[in-house]
């Protein structure tokens, strides 16, 4: 299977992209020059020619390492699962490993927003991606979870991340651009659903309204913490099911359980007794 030569570089797999006088660039240097535009313009900036100003080349030199700008995308989003990672993370156990993985990611997702607006376009190839990857699975090791089950359960603490980190950067971008305060944010929005709703219609959000939920903003920690705890909560019963299952039965055809004769009609296999009184038919 042929790979691209970004992700071979990537890898370590090819070290120059071709012969001659040793290039003035290097995949890494292009890499952290898409990083540096994308953080400090956002991530709409970022084009082959304005990664290519930024490190005073031209453009054109750009595609010794990268293909197209999606390409080049896709690697700066790798290098920021560096900042997934946690050293030792298997070595907490799966909750705490977990968890510390989902805060490592969801710290690194706040501190660089631009990669939330990057569509997720395949399964982890890249070194860091894998890497993380590696690291979720070996926090599952011990639990007695089968490997798929592994897989839906770091898609899943994945997801919410990704969304939870989502949703609090739309939500922050529409406080900015209001001028409010975050509180102020939020009961204008309480009172806004009472001039539109009528109680009659509308009777279980009249009462959430009643309750004061919106008179304050919770920190976007607590709500965080609040779900990843019911997440960690169902993966444990999840766990604590496997720990507790009984064994797989016996397969077809092997020792019957004792005491058990064969069915009438059927030719007793080696070694079984058939029904008192019953003689059995030939076979065939």
């Amino acid at each position: 299977m042929d790979l691209p030569a970004s992700i071979e570089a990537a890898w370590g797999l090819r070290a120059r992209p071709h012969r001659g006088p040793r290039p003035g660039l290097s995949l890494a240097r292009v890499v952290d020059a898409g990083v540096q535009v994308a953080e400090a313009e956002g991530l709409a900036a970022v084009s082959m020619s304005r990664v290519a100003a930024e490190l005073g080349a031209a453009p054109m030199s750009l595609y010794r390492y990268v293909s197209a700008k999606n390409e080049l995308i896709a690697l700066m989003v790798d290098s920021m699962y560096r900042e997934f990672l946690v050293p030792a993370a298997a070595d907490r156990g799966w909750r705490d490993g977990l968890s510390a993985l989902a805060w490592a990611m969801r710290a690194a997702m706040y501190a660089h927003p631009w990669v939330l607006g990057v569509p997720i376009s395949g399964l982890p190839v890249r070194p860091n991606e894998v890497a993380w990857f590696e690291q979720a699975l070996g926090c599952l090791r011990d639990t007695g979870l089968t490997e798929a089950e592994k897989a839906s359960v770091i898609l899943l603490v994945s997801g919410y991340v990704r969304n939870e980190a989502s949703t609090n950067a739309d939500i922050q971008a529409a406080i900015r651009a209001s001028g409010a305060a975050p509180s102020e944010w939020m009961s204008a929005y309480g009172r806004m659903l009472t001039k539109l709703t009528d109680p009659e219609r509308f009777p279980a959000l009249t009462q959430f309204i009643a309750s004061g939920v919106f008179e304050q903003f919770d920190p976007p920690d607590q709500e965080f913490t609040f779900g990843m705890e019911r997440i960690l909560d169902g993966i444990g019963d999840l766990v604590a099911a496997r720990s507790s299952a009984p064994a797989d039965p016996p397969e077809s055809g092997g020792p019957p359980e004792p005491g058990r004769t064969p069915e009438p009609g059927r030719t007793p296999e080696p070694g079984r007794t058939p029904e008192p009184g019953r003689t059995p038919e030939p076979a065939g």
